[in-house]
């Protein structure tokens, strides 16, 4: 059965190093992102082989690695990741990754994200990734984290404040009031078109310009 390992392969705060490399994914994850390198640019036999693509799992979207290995080399990576952003990018205590982060699915989404497009600049040839990442990646990311965090789990986690408000949305009874006006959408929808169908079209006249050709109304 798949576990966590509990070896500390983050940075550490005084090491002595003036920076910490990025974490590397560990080897599912690598498997991962080789098919979908084959995928892309491989040749027919070898996408053939892959079964279809479509079904591939994506580090990107955490959801997609169903494989029970798989996807806790996935959260290990994206701890270390993590761990390493914190160190190696965050200056403002307001910046931290929460340590609860796996508790907050918005969090999981982006965090995903942001990795693959940091791992993504180790296959670059140039600088114009990490220019890119530096510029627009990282501080988006940082600016929707703190606008969603707020001040919550500065300390502890703090459990979801929007509960309440979900359980409301998906209880039965929301459901059946939202249910009801989309039959009642579409009931005044299909009128129209019946109503629109049958009426008879008027005809259109147009007047040709002898010297262009333009239909003029």
């Amino acid at each position: 059965m798949a576990h966590m390992s509990t070896e500390r392969e983050v940075p550490a705060v005084e090491d002595g190093r003036l920076v910490w490399p990025f974490p590397k994914p560990p080897p599912r994850v690598r498997l991962a992102y080789r098919e979908l390198s084959v995928a892309a640019n491989g040749r027919p036999e070898e996408i053939a082989a892959l079964g279809n693509v479509r079904d591939l799992p994506r580090p990107w979207l955490p959801a997609t690695c169903a494989d029970p290995v798989l996807r806790i080399d996935l959260w290990k990576w994206l701890d270390r990741v993590a761990a390493w952003i914190n160190h190696e990018y965050v200056f403002d205590p307001t910046g931290i990754i929460p340590a609860c982060w796996p508790r907050h699915p918005h969090l999981i989404h982006e965090l995903a994200v942001l990795a693959d497009q940091r791992h993504r600049v180790h296959e670059a040839l140039s600088s114009d990734l990490i220019e890119e990442w530096h510029r627009y990646t990282f501080p988006a990311f940082l600016e929707r984290m703190r606008a969603r965090m707020q001040s919550h789990c500065e300390r502890q986690h703090t459990p979801w404040p929007s509960r309440s408000r979900y359980l409301n949305h998906v209880s039965d009874v929301e459901l059946r009031k939202r249910t009801e006006a989309y039959a009642g959408d579409v009931r005044t929808s299909r009128v129209e078109a019946d109503e629109t169908a049958s009426a008879p079209s008027a005809p259109r006249l147009s007047v040709v310009d002898p010297e262009t050709g333009e239909l003029l109304d």
